[in-house]
Parts: C-alpha cells; sequence; structure tokens
C-alpha cells in the first residue's frame, strides 16, 4: 500500500465511520464511503483491547499485503476503514484473507442489487 493510498487524518476516518455504509463479520468490520478520488483510500483500526503493540502492528501489516494482494475487489472511487475484531488472533493468515476477500465479495454483490 503506497502512502497516497492511505487515510491519515482522524476526521476523515470519523466521516467514513458516522456516514459511509458498513459491512461486518466475526473478524471484520468495513466501513465505506464514496470519495472523489481516483484511487481507494484505506484505513485500518486495531483497538488496544486485541493485544500489545508487536500483535497490532503485525496485523496491521497482514492486513495491508492481504489489501495488496486483492486490490481488484475495492471500488475505486470509495475510501474505506478496516476495523479489526478480537476474534482474528485465533486464525491463521490464510483465513484472515479468505474472510476479508469473502466479506468484500458479500459487499460487491449487495451494492450490485
Amino acid at each position: 500500500m503506497k502512502k497516497y493510498e492511505i487515510v491519515k487524518k482522524n476526521t476523515d476516518f470519523n466521516e467514513i465511520i458516522n456516514k459511509g455504509k458498513y459491512l461486518k463479520s466475526k473478524y471484520y468490520s468495513i466501513y465505506y464511503k464514496d470519495s472523489l478520488g481516483d484511487i481507494p483510500k484505506f484505513g485500518i483500526a486495531v483497538s488496544k483491547s486485541i493485544g500489545h503493540a508487536v500483535e497490532r502492528n503485525k496485523l496491521k501489516r497482514q492486513i495491508r499485503v492481504i489489501i495488496d494482494n486483492n486490490k481488484k475487489l475495492f471500488s475505486n472511487r470509495k475510501n474505506y476503514i478496516i476495523m479489526v475484531r478480537k476474534d482474528i488472533l485465533k486464525i491463521d493468515f490464510q483465513t484472515k484473507e479468505k474472510e476479508l476477500v469473502n466479506l468484500l465479495e458479500k459487499g460487491i454483490k449487495h451494492e450490485k442489487n
């Protein structure tokens, strides 16, 4: 994920979460909102209740890799906030990727209907 693909401002995070649509699963909550830009932007939020800083940073790195591997699933004119839930500590990387991809595909089908 490149620097220009990251949502950094707290106000942008809050706007996407409060005014956008969302998808939820056992492991993730994905909030998304239309944007004016030509590329999708991403924010990753991991609560302090999930673990120590090392664990939280590892999760964020893994989510970034999953995003990079599956960019085709993300719409170009949207901003996304991916929130990680505590149950994610119990699963391996492949399951994390599969769950996120399944949630995104479910959201794509929902948007088309």
